[in-house]
């Protein structure tokens, strides 16, 4: 294999990556994607891989900035690889977000929204309430990193605070470094989980072997200290446990609804606090429910919108294939005193036409699928029986992908699509779509 050429070279930058970096093209016309740049710009860049369709770079110098172009807050911006964006304003951020969501609609699904909603966004940084932060020791440095992966991940970024997670934590990843390094165990901990409900805020604590007596006597002193729950988790995630027998309460309220989730330390929850509550809002709007009306929620996890959702229908069924969330979802409704919601288990990569809960027709469909999108679900679900279907994607390739077939093979109409700023400062792009059947 051909050494790299590290030659630094001048290119112009004339776009920018679905994952935040720019692009240019060489003399020869190869592309090359430039981490650290921003369309306009003029850069110095070092080759960092070489590919035969493309290379890849970063940004040693910027010759000309683009107007667009920040500081970042984070000292640790461009080594840290929890984000890719701080360089770039911030009103930007979302524009660009909203242009890969059309562009991935235009060009993977052939299809065009009627309307462009406007983009949703809430507070861009001290957001995070959720995250996996990753534990080294490194000898070399005689001290053990806790942190997000930098860009190359093989490697802890060496961080002392973060400014996109909620500050009890953000501001704090320091001292729970300095909590690790004096465990014995110190070597046997890859990953520290954290999630904050309103009222508490959990640290999950992955460790290989046993706690020695000295460990678990300090990781309390620290909960106490820092005012955190500490959980641990010995084995799979069946095995996480409270250090403390006296477990608290983990959970956030969605006050417009009247509702009050709980979860469990591992439990996925939208990280944005307050960009999920205008989520479900808009949800809400856009699925229009009606007081006479049977909604099906589809990869419900454990509730977020289906129990809103209750307060607007008559009836609504959430389906989830994993069957500790459903559990969770069934002791919400009970919490919650709901009397309209159902939930159940099921593999929702299989035919659910034999499912009892499909017998009686509903009248709109919400979907909230993993990455790899709904393309199955929706090849076999009697799409006739909807009046309109809300999808809500982290993943803008398979909602086009998804929204070509419901347009252009099973005639439904786009009526709208648009962003949501989930995570401000990275490339993540959260969107949104309405469907309804064509007329005519």
């Amino acid at each position: 294999m051909a050494r790299l050429d590290l030659t630094p070279f001048p290119v112009d930058i004339t776009d920018l990556t679905h994952d935040g970096r720019g692009v240019a093209r060489l003399p020869d016309g190869k592309a090359v994607f430039v981490a650290g740049a921003l369309p306009g710009e003029k850069v110095v860049a070092v080759r960092t891989a070489r590919h035969r369709s493309f290379d890849e770079a970063r940004a040693v110098e910027v010759v000309e900035a683009a107007a667009e172009r920040v500081a970042p807050r984070c000292g640790h911006f461009g080594t840290c690889g929890g984000c890719a964006l701080q360089h770039y304003d911030e009103a930007k951020q979302i524009v660009a977000k909203q242009r890969v969501l059309m562009e991935n609609l235009e060009r993977i699904g052939h299809v065009t929204p009627k309307t462009v909603l406007e983009p949703l966004v809430d507070a861009a940084w001290g957001y995070r309430r959720k995250g996996r932060l990753s534990v080294r020791r490194v000898e070399k440095k005689g001290k053990t990193l806790v942190g997000f992966r930098e860009a190359d991940p093989r490697f802890v970024a060496d961080i002392a605070e973060c400014h996109t997670v909620i500050p009890a934590i953000g501001s704090r990843i320091g001292v729970i470094s300095a909590l690790v390094d004096s465990l014995d165990t110190r070597r046997e901990i890859p990953q520290i989980e954290f999630i904050a409900g309103d009222d508490a805020i959990a640290l999950t604590f992955r460790h290989l072997v046993p706690l020695t007596e000295g460990d678990r006597e300090k990781l309390a002193a620290f909960a106490r200290e820092q005012g955190f729950s500490i959980y641990l988790q010995p084995g799979g995630i069946d095995s996480v446990h409270p250090l403390d027998p006296t477990e608290p309460k983990l959970a956030f309220r969605l006050e417009d609804w009247n509702v009050e989730l709980n979860f469990r330390p591992l439990d996925f929850i939208q990280v944005n606090a307050g960009l999920n509550r205008h989520m479900i809002r808009r949800t809400i709007q856009l699925l229009d429910p009606q007081p006479d009306e049977r909604m099906l929620d589809l990869f419900a996890g454990w509730g977020n919108f289906t129990l809103p959702l209750s307060r607007h229908a008559r009836e609504v069924v959430g389906v989830e294939g994993e069957a500790g969330l459903v559990r969770r979802a069934r002791e919400n409704i009970t919490h919650n005193g709901i009397t309209n919601v159902e939930f159940h288990a099921a593999d929702l990569a299989k035919d659910l036409s034999g499912e009892p809960w499909m017998r009686e027709s509903f009248d709109k469909l919400l979907l909230d699928p993993p990455r790899s999108g709904a393309d199955f679900v929706l090849a076999h679900l009697p799409l006739k029986q909807f009046k309109r279907i809300v999808y809500v994607s982290c993943h803008p390739a398979s909602l086009a992908r998804d929204a070509g077939f419901l347009v252009n093979e099973k005639g439904w109409t786009l009526k709208a699509a648009g962003v949501m700023d989930m995570f401000p400062h990275t490339a993540h792009v959260e969107s949104i779509a309405v469907f309804e059947p064509r007329r005519g």
